[in-house]
């Protein structure tokens, strides 16, 4: 082994040494000027010392293994690229997952949608909503069944009205005798009844829990040798008009005491002309259709389809009837509803102020509150009589001709320059749409002719029906 001493000017030296070796090793030493580098040197290599080709083939960040490709641009305002992501943008792992998806993910921002061949499958066959299945179609709209997408869910949807028997202006609750063979006689407000063979009661009655809940029913009660019994409505022509050519349903909650087990019930419309259904004896209707219900003791809700005719442009009737309701038994019915549709929806119940409204197209109506109410002002035309005019407060259906009174003598006259007098009788005298006439008189001259006077009440009972807006 030979070395090559270099004698430095400070004292020290430099040593060169060969290694001991038989074979031969040549050296070459380039034409330029420079430093030598060792291995125990620190920067002094600069990237001018070194080709190309030490470099473009860098190893893996953190790894001591190389790998092919090229990195050639990471910064935070732009993407990363480079051949050596050739085969991650060819196969790109799931979003979310751990293996690779076929297709190239393109596009992903807040403000733009997910796309790319590698979500061809997806977009063809999305999962449900919800669901982990996909499913094919569309996803269009959402309904609940019978209730937003109902024909009669919106507007007048019970076309009988007071179906749930909470209007009672003429009985107020009171007992009322349906005679037998008699003409037809309206007991709750809007419904009817008759009875054959013997006389029956009916009275508004409390309701109950099952199978709703419900403030009020209808009951009748029978009697010996009674052999039928009918309660009905009558619908104007302008609440069934555009009934015509449909499908309908009619649905009512119904009981029957003991032996009967029947309730039969039957839709008509008005022959010819509108709101013209004649008679009980002499009756102008075409029937539509008739069917059963199986009836028990526990109050049940019952309800049939009926196609009304494309001719029933007229009014319709619904009538319900029994056979011999006989001494003991007893018919109770309520939530009556007749709507648009196939289906029976839940009850239409409607605020108490719209539905004595409805009632009062039909049955114009004064209650007194207390006494000493001023219900109407006028003129008397005597010292004994005087003309007072009663405002209505609904249109009626066609103006009132006549009156039902509770009692002249719950009512008085009032004249201007005083003085109290309690009427002997109170008659009709015609009527309009927006007011009624009354006749009211006292038993002795106590009114000044021609001055005016206001018509009172004189006890709470104080009552007017006024009658001929029915149908």
């Amino acid at each position: 082994m030979g070395s090559l001493v270099f004698q430095a000017t400070l004292g020290g030296q430099v040593n060169l040494n060969g290694p001991n070796t038989a074979s031969t090793f040549d050296i070459a030493v380039p034409a330029t000027t420079g430093t030598m580098v060792t291995t125990g040197d620190s920067g002094t290599v600069t990237n001018t010392m070194l080709a190309a080709s030490a470099y473009n083939t860098p190893g893996t960040i953190g790894s001591g293994t190389a790998n092919s490709g090229a990195f050639t641009t990471l910064s935070a305002s732009s993407t990363v690229s480079g051949t050596g992501f050739s085969t991650y943008l060819a196969s790109p792992p799931a979003i979310g997952g751990t293996t690779a998806a076929a297709g190239a993910f393109t596009t992903l921002s807040a403000s733009s949608t997910v796309s790319g061949t590698g979500f061809s499958t997806y977009l063809a066959s999305p999962p449900a909503i919800g669901g982990t299945a996909p499913a094919a179609g569309t996803f269009t709209s959402v309904s609940v069944a019978n209730t937003f997408s109902s024909a009669s869910t919106f507007g007048f949807k019970n076309r009988i009205i007071n179906g749930a028997m909470v209007i009672d202006q003429r009985n107020v609750g009171a007992s009322q005798t349906f005679t037998a063979a008699a003409a037809l006689a309206y007991a709750v407000d809007r419904w009817y009844g008759y009875c054959t063979g013997a006389n029956v009661t009916g009275q508004q009655i409390a309701g109950g829990t099952t199978p709703t809940v419900t403030q009020n029913r209808y009951r009748f009660t029978g009697a010996a040798s009674v052999t039928a019994v009918g309660f009905g409505q009558r619908i104007e022509q302008k609440n069934s008009y555009d009934l015509a050519g449909s499908t309908c349903t009619l649905s009512a909650d119904l009981a029957i005491s003991a032996t009967l087990t029947t309730v039969t019930w039957t839709a008509y419309y008005a022959t010819t002309t509108a709101d013209t259904f004649g008679s009980l004896a002499s009756p102008t209707v075409t029937q539509i259709a008739t069917g059963t219900f199986t009836v028990s003791s526990t109050v049940t809700n019952f309800s049939t389809n009926i196609s009304i005719p494309a001719a029933a442009t007229t009014g319709i009737q619904i009538l319900f009837t029994v056979g011999a309701l006989t001494a003991g038994l007893t018919w109770t019915i309520g939530n009556v509803q007749l709507e648009k549709g196939s289906t029976a929806t839940s009850f239409d119940y409607r605020s108490i102020g719209t539905e004595l409204q409805l009632c009062q197209r039909y049955l114009p109506s004064y209650k007194a509150n207390a006494s000493g109410e001023h219900i109407a002002v006028g003129q008397n035309i005597s010292t004994t009589q005087g003309y007072a005019v009663f405002p209505l407060n609904v249109t009626p259906r066609v103006p009132p001709t006549g009156v039902t009174v509770s009692a002249a003598g719950d009512f008085y006259m009032m004249g201007l320059a005083g003085g109290n007098n309690q009427c002997s009788a109170l008659a009709f005298q015609n009527g309009s749409y927006v007011s009624a006439s009354l006749l009211a008189s006292v038993g002795s001259a106590l009114q000044v002719a021609g001055n005016g006077m206001i018509l009172q009440t004189y006890t709470t009972n104080a009552k007017l029906l006024f009658t001929g807006c029915e149908l």
